[in-house]
C-alpha cells in the first residue's frame, strides 16, 4: 500500500495539470488556424500534406528547443500534433504492407502520425496497385536495408510506376520471435517475409537448425498464420505480437544488432507536387548508359563537374537478356538547386534512358 503522498509532490503535480490544460488549449488553438488553413488550400487547389513544409517546422523547433526535454522528443511529437491537425483538414489515407503489426504500418505511422486513415495492402505490389488508383492518398514501402540491402521489389515498381517518391523514413529493425506458447519446443516452421529471415540466418541456424524457414508476404502475416498453429513461430515486432496474442519467445534475435530498414513515401505527382527544397533534400532517379566502354564513368563526370554528391548507387538487371543494368541514384540536394540542376541536364544527355524518381526532405534521424 502506497504511503502519503508529499506536499511538494502535490504541489508539482497540480503544476503538471495546471500545464497540462493550457498546453490543451494552445493545441485547440493551433487546430482552429489548421483548420483555417484547409480552407484556404482547397479554395486555392493546394494539398494538406506538404513533407518540406512539416521538416522545416521540425526543424526549426529542434533549432530553439532550450530542454530539458530531448531535442530527438520534438520530432514524434510534433508530428502527432501535425497529424490531427491535418486530419481537420482532410482525412490521408496511406497504404502499406500489413496486416496490422508490421513494420511497414509502423514506419507510416511514424511519418504520418496516427491521425490518418490506414489501407493495410497483401503485398509490395498492392500498395503501388492501391496508391496509383487513388485509393490511397500516400504508400509506405521498404526500399533498404541496413543487413540486406535493397528490397528488390520495390526498386523494379519504382522503375515502372507512374509513382514519384515525396518522403522517406527509416525505422529501427528489431525482430522477435513469437509464438503462441512461451518456448522453442516443438517448433517445426518458422514464418517471416524473406527479409527478416535473412536477417535472422545466425540465430535461426544455432537455436532452431531444424525448423523449416517459410517465407510469408509479411512479418505481421506470419505471426497471424502462427497464432492459428502452436507448432508454428513466426518473426515480427512486438506489436504484431500483441496484436495476435502471442509470446515474444526470443527478444531481438536480429543478427546485427544496428538493424535499420528505410522506407520511400510514395504518391501519384498529378495529386501531391514535388516537396520544395527544404536545405537537406535528396534527389532519386534511375538511369540505364549505352552498352559501350566507359559509359558509366561518363556517367558520373557530371556529378563531380558540379559537386554534386551521390550518396547511393545500385545496379539492377535490365532482364533484357543482352547483360543491360538500371543504376539506381540517390544524389545530395533539389533540382531549384543550379548545382543540381546543371548536373541532372548533362547526365540526361549521357543515358540511354533517365528518371527522376522524386526528390523529398532526407530523414535526419
Amino acid at each position: 500500500m502506497a504511503g502519503p503522498v508529499s506536499p511538494e509532490l502535490l504541489a508539482l503535480r497540480g503544476r503538471i495539470d495546471e500545464l497540462d490544460r493550457e498546453l490543451l488549449g494552445l493545441l485547440n488553438r493551433r487546430a482552429a488556424l489548421a483548420q483555417q488553413v484547409g480552407e484556404l488550400k482547397k479554395r486555392e487547389g493546394g494539398t494538406a500534406f506538404r513533407p518540406e513544409r512539416e521538416a522545416q517546422v521540425i526543424d526549426g523547433l529542434k533549432a530553439i528547443n532550450p530542454g530539458p526535454l530531448g531535442t530527438d522528443s520534438v520530432a514524434p511529437i510534433w508530428r502527432e500534433i501535425m497529424s490531427a491537425c491535418r486530419a481537420l483538414e482532410t482525412p490521408t489515407r496511406v497504404a502499406y504492407l500489413g496486416p496490422a503489426g508490421t513494420f511497414s504500418e509502423g514506419a507510416a505511422l511514424g511519418y504520418f502520425g496516427s491521425s490518418i486513415v490506414r489501407v493495410p495492402c497483401a503485398s509490395i505490389d498492392d500498395v503501388f496497385r492501391c496508391t496509383t488508383a487513388g485509393a490511397a492518398d500516400f504508400g509506405v514501402v521498404p526500399v533498404e536495408n541496413s543487413t540486406e540491402g535493397v528490397v528488390a521489389r520495390s526498386l523494379d515498381l519504382l522503375l515502372h510506376s507512374p509513382l514519384s517518391v515525396v518522403g522517406e523514413t527509416s525505422l529501427a529493425v528489431r525482430h522477435n520471435l513469437l509464438r503462441r506458447s512461451d518456448s522453442l519446443d516443438g517448433v517445426t516452421a518458422v514464418l517471416a517475409h524473406p527479409q527478416a529471415l535473412a536477417q535472422c540466418h545466425g540465430w535461426l541456424s544455432a537455436h532452431l537448425p531444424q525448423a523449416e524457414r517459410r517465407p510469408a508476404a509479411s512479418n505481421a502475416e506470419g505471426a497471424r498464420l502462427a497464432a492459428l498453429d502452436p507448432a508454428l513461430a513466426a518473426i515480427a515486432s512486438e506489436r504484431a505480437g500483441s496484436e495476435y496474442g502471442l509470446h515474444v519467445v526470443a527478444p531481438a534475435i536480429q543478427d546485427e544488432p544496428n538493424n535499420r530498414t528505410r522506407f520511400a513515401i510514395v504518391t501519384h505527382p498529378d495529386r501531391h507536387p514535388t516537396p520544395r527544397a527544404c536545405g537537406h533534400d535528396c534527389t532519386s532517379l534511375v538511369v540505364s548508359v549505352p552498352n559501350r566502354p566507359g559509359a558509366v564513368h561518363d556517367m558520373l563526370v557530371p556529378l563531380k563537374n558540379h559537386g554534386v554528391s551521390m550518396t547511393r548507387f545500385e545496379s539492377r538487371p535490365a532482364r533484357s537478356g543482352q547483360w543491360e543494368y538500371y543504376f539506381y541514384i540517390d544524389l545530395e540536394g533539389h533540382p531549384d538547386d543550379p548545382r543540381v540542376e546543371a548536373a541532372l541536364r548533362e547526365l540526361r544527355a549521357a543515358c540511354a534512358f533517365f528518371k527522376v524518381l522524386g526528390t523529398y526532405p532526407v530523414d535526419l534521424h
